[in-house]
């Protein structure tokens, strides 16, 4: 799962990213509206979480433009605001949900999982191609009917590559979705979680090609079997 935080306060901003890391989602960050709209006209997210009170673009503005340019990702608002009509107003603006500062961390990551889940639950929340099956909402997968025990980025980087099954994927697109923005596209990281994912894919591992030059691509053909 895929994240942008948005939020001024440096001290806050890197609580936040390393709680939902730890959680298993690739964390992308910026510090005023600007830069939120730039990312999410580039990158598809599975959550926003949203500052109201930011530089240069509040979070009611920043979420304005955001439903305006046709982003479905749900947001999550954080403010100090407490004020029911306020609350109100970030509904109104495009917000999903909302939770006012100072918060417990454990209801915000609920309240976050939530929204994840009733995306997953709207949209495609299992995914299939030949034997595998993926549930997003529940996070789990299996292979010809057997369990298949996955972290959370083997989990992310092969329901990206079964959303596109029969594409090609390129490495630039694996690392802005499965990983930070910034994360260095001259690292292994991708080949490494590819290599464990054929381990555990077994007999079937033939279906997750790798296409020179290019990236890697989910077959929908299974692999002919030994008789």
């Amino acid at each position: 799962m895929k994240v942008l935080i948005v939020e001024d306060d440096r001290k806050l901003l890197g609580f936040l990213s390393r709680a939902f890391s730890e959680e298993g989602y690739a964390v992308d960050t910026c510090r005023n509206g600007k830069e939120a709209t730039g990312h999410v006209r580039a990158i598809r997210y599975d959550l926003i979480v949203l500052d109201w009170m930011l530089p240069e673009q509040d979070g009611l503005s920043v979420c304005r433009e955001l439903r305006g340019m046709g982003s479905s990702a749900p947001v999550l608002m954080l403010t100090a605001r407490a004020e029911v009509g306020e609350k109100v107003t970030a509904l109104d603006a495009g917000a999903d949900d909302y939770v006012t500062k100072p918060f417990h961390l454990d209801e915000l990551m609920a309240r976050a999982r939530a929204l994840v889940r009733r995306c997953v639950a709207a949209g495609e929340g299992v995914l299939r191609a030949g034997p595998l099956v993926l549930d997003q909402k529940e996070r789990r997968a299996h292979l010809a009917g057997t369990r298949l025990e996955l972290t959370s980025r083997e989990f992310a980087l092969l329901a990206l590559l079964v959303r596109n099954a029969g594409s090609v994927v390129t490495r630039t697109e694996i690392l802005s979705h499965v990983w930070e923005l910034h994360s260095d596209p001259g690292s292994n990281v991708i080949d490494v979680h590819v290599r464990n994912i054929r381990d555990k894919l077994g007999a079937f591992a033939s279906m997750l090609e790798t296409i020179r030059g290019q990236g890697y691509r989910f077959a929908l053909v299974e692999p002919a079997r030994e008789s």
